[in-house]
């Protein structure tokens, strides 16, 4: 009885399960946090806004999302666990009430060539189940149709040990049939070098024919060991070689010549610039000979598979009329009709599987994709879609789902699609957590959490917890801007020139014909999947001086940090060296000056195999990363660990005025604040920094260049609404200094501040790629013709 009455409904005792309606996180000191402690409700929408570097991602990701993932992680074997990777306990004294965590975050699928949209979700692997099944002629099993499997064949002979001197010889033939295009290797496009870029052809190799940078005329290595192989004739113009002296140019195998008495390796022209530039990452060269690698190696469609990447037998297999290679190649929301159109029980299982997948890319505003289409060009916000819909139709509840700004890349008209599914989500019984800026997201939230109240050492601290309708009543920033409005310029700037793009027909535009304004700021705007990147990105022509700064991972390692990437550490390593009589390299952790013990890591790293590795701050250095005696050095009154420690903003009057000034230093911390950055530290790891963030930094080192027209993909991503006014103040002064700005974007407020709109549409995929307004903000929001001017209209309140 006493059982029946504590599971009854009516009785007016709570059952003890039911009390755990809280995650509770106490004393958490992850980041720039400083002891943060909160209760979030379970099953509702929590929104946490706050500036760039206030600590959201912290909280949410470092703390709370890590705690589950590693405690989830400590339910497996310790065998399984050694292939997982290992995660550190998140510095907090309480974590309580914490469910199953699926984060769904912003980082890039990766751009791994043979990594497309279908691979990246389950809809490749299902269509090539179903064409092994249902393609007529039949050529072999799911792999048959796959671009990563080549096809072999090997036969040949083992001895099996069979014991007491008994072995016996086993023959084997293995055969397996892959569905790889053997021409381009699953990669869709052959890759040519363009020789005019290697040398000049009317002139001899004693001429000077190389154009090839850091090839000297007296170099042994390089231009003497064609010269004088003995091979070639060095005094005829390289257009005079005979056929089988152009093969030995170009194509020779390496071979053994001597030079002056000194034995090398002469090697064709082709396989050595591939083995010394092609193989290095591009990104890790100097600009220079990037520059030079991108004329000279140039990307072609594969002609034996024509882009599809896949061999002639898997394409000849077809279900009615069409072919894996055509369907990945459609329009989701249209391969999505002809999936449905499809009937046959022998497969229904698998037809409904794959009907709901390709429903869910539609649903979520993906359906303008392409199966076939790389997932290294996908923007985050894309990425982050198509992270999602493996969870849209799940069965699990009570599960806690994080979002990293689920709205990035999304124009105002599909914010609504991504709140429908965010409540979704929510009413299914889920607690849902996400770290955003746009007021329309925050709008729909059940709780909001405002971290601040700066960024960086002056954040971490929580300034407001409650209700949105609190939110907006309470003095913290964020509720002060959250009903900001930009007004629509009344006058504009006049062009100075304009940028020709004829016929552009990238991805879906549709042959766009279109002149783009230079000497002013202007905002290219659509709804997601429309074709500003491919008009912007895909369009503009070769040699227009265009800087582009996207949001791209930056390449560096846990070493690099802003000063590094900006080469600020140059100017300040040399007036150290300078006021101490020393050698420079003394002042960099990653040279003579680094601490013996941890190499000037600052930590040491202990691999535990499957336990969670562990990080000890060095006990020689304290975690300065230098020896002892470079810090006797100083310069200012600080030695070189304590200016690594400044923010950006300290660093700037640092070095500004005073004993310390050092103009080459204070120009690149004066652009690093101009564009938002001044809470950074400038030995903060780049591993930690955000996309938006990266973009700002890229802008920053570009500021200082020479090109006439920058292009920024969407310059407000992880921006807070305060410091979207500071944002439009530099595109303006970068205007104003004579450059041309081209920004894509969605925010309302860059789109009132330009001077010229180019709006793309009507839709998205083969429902857009066409021009569907030219001119200034004024006349868009006149006019109301397009979902841009009504949503900018409502924006500004006209």
């Amino acid at each position: 009885m006493s059982m029946a009455k504590r599971t009854d409904p009516q009785s007016p005792v709570p059952h003890a399960a039911d009390s755990h309606d809280l995650i509770r996180v106490h004393g958490a000191r992850v980041n720039n946090l400083k002891d943060v402690s909160i209760e979030i409700p379970k099953r509702r929408l929590t929104v946490f806004t706050g500036v760039s570097g206030s600590g959201k991602s912290s909280l949410v990701f470092g703390t709370i999302a890590a705690e589950s993932q590693r405690l989830i992680n400590e339910t497996y074997s310790a065998f399984v666990q050694g292939f997982m990777p290992t995660l550190a306990r998140p510095e907090v004294d309480v974590l309580d009430g914490l469910t199953t965590v699926i984060t769904v975050d912003q980082q890039r699928l990766g751009a791994d060539p043979r990594s497309t949209v279908g691979t990246a979700t389950d809809a490749n692997a299902m269509l090539r189940i179903l064409f092994s099944r249902l393609g007529k002629p039949y050529i072999g099993s799911p792999q048959a149709f796959s671009f990563n499997v080549a096809s072999v064949q090997a036969s040949g002979a083992f001895k099996v040990d069979r014991g007491a001197d008994r072995t016996r010889t086993v023959k084997r033939t293995f055969t397996r049939t892959g569905g790889m295009c053997t021409r381009c290797e699953g990669r869709g496009t052959v890759s040519d070098i363009d020789l005019t870029q290697l040398y000049d052809d009317s002139k001899s190799l004693s001429e000077g024919a190389f154009t090839i940078p850091g090839w000297k005329s007296d170099s042994f290595w390089t231009v003497r060991v064609y010269a004088e192989s003995g091979l070639l004739d060095p005094d005829k113009p390289i257009r005079k070689f005979t056929k089988k002296e152009m093969q030995d140019f170009l194509y020779r195998e390496p071979t053994k010549v001597k030079v002056e008495g000194v034995n090398l390796t002469y090697e064709g022209l082709i396989p050595k610039i591939q083995k010394s530039f092609l193989s290095k990452d591009k990104e890790a060269l100097q600009p220079h000979i990037r520059e030079f690698v991108e004329r000279a190696v140039t990307f072609t469609t594969c002609p034996d598979c024509e882009g599809s990447r896949l061999s002639a037998e898997a394409r000849s297999s077809k279900i009615g009329k069409l072919s894996i290679a055509d369907a990945c190649a459609m329009q989701i929301s249209d391969l999505a009709e002809w999936v449905r159109g499809l009937a046959d029980p022998s497969v229904a299982p698998l037809l409904a599987a794959l009907q709901r997948t390709l429903d869910s890319f539609v649903e979520i505003g993906l359906g303008y994709l392409s199966l076939d289409r790389p997932s290294g060009t996908l923007s985050g916000g894309e990425a982050q879609r198509v992270k999602m819909i493996r969870h849209l139709g799940s069965s699990l509840t009570d599960v806690t789902y994080v979002f990293d700004e689920p709205t990035i890349g999304l124009h105002p008209h599909d914010i609504q699609r991504m709140n429908d599914l965010l409540l979704r989500l929510r009413d299914k019984g889920n607690t849902v957590l996400v770290v955003e800026h746009k007021p329309q997201t925050i709008a729909i939230a059940d709780h909001v959490v405002d971290l601040g109240p700066g960024a960086g050492t002056g954040g971490g601290a929580v300034c407001f917890e409650g209700s949105v309708e609190g939110l907006r009543a309470g003095d913290t920033i964020t509720g002060r801007h959250l009903d900001d409005r930009a007004a629509v310029k009344k006058t504009v700037r006049k062009p100075t020139g304009a940028l020709e793009i004829r016929g552009a027909s990238a991805h879906n535009l549709q042959g766009v014909d279109v002149d783009i304004p230079l000497g002013v700021l202007t905002v290219v705007t659509g709804v997601a999947g429309s074709g500003k990147s491919s008009l912007v990105h895909g369009s503009v022509p070769a040699g227009a001086d265009v800087i582009s700064v996207g949001q791209g991972a930056i390449r560096g390692s846990r070493r690099s940090n802003p000063a590094t990437y900006t080469g600020l550490l140059d100017p300040i390593r040399k007036a150290f060296a300078k006021a101490n009589g020393v050698k420079p390299a003394l002042f960099s952790p990653n040279s003579e000056g680094a601490c013996p013990t941890c190499n000037g890591a600052g930590v040491i790293y202990t691999d535990l195999a499957m336990m969670a590795g562990v990080a000890t701050i060095c006990e020689e250095c304290e975690g300065k990363r230098f020896q002892a005696s470079v810090l006797d050095h100083r310069f200012g009154g600080r030695d070189i660990s304590e200016v690594l420690a400044m923010s950006v903003t300290e660093a700037e009057e640092f070095f500004g005025a005073g004993e310390a000034r050092t103009p080459a230093a204070h120009r690149i911390l004066e652009r690093l604040a101009d564009v938002g950055l001044g809470y950074l530290s400038l030995g903060q790891p780049l591993t930690t920094l955000s996309g938006g963030e990266r973009q700002r930094l890229k802008l920053a080192t570009h500021m200082a260049d020479k090109g006439g027209v920058y292009v920024l993909d969407e310059p407000t991503t992880g921006l807070h609404l305060a410091d979207v006014e500071q944002l439009l103040g530099l595109l303006d002064r970068l205007v104003d200094s004579g450059k041309s700005v081209i920004v894509v974007e969605h925010h309302q407020a860059v789109m009132a501040h330009a001077d010229w709109i180019i709006d793309l549409g009507p839709s998205a995929g083969h429902d857009g790629g066409r021009i569907v307004f030219e001119g200034t903000p004024a006349d868009l929001v006149a006019a109301r013709s397009t979902l841009t001017g009504e949503h900018l209209a409502a924006y500004v309140g006209s």
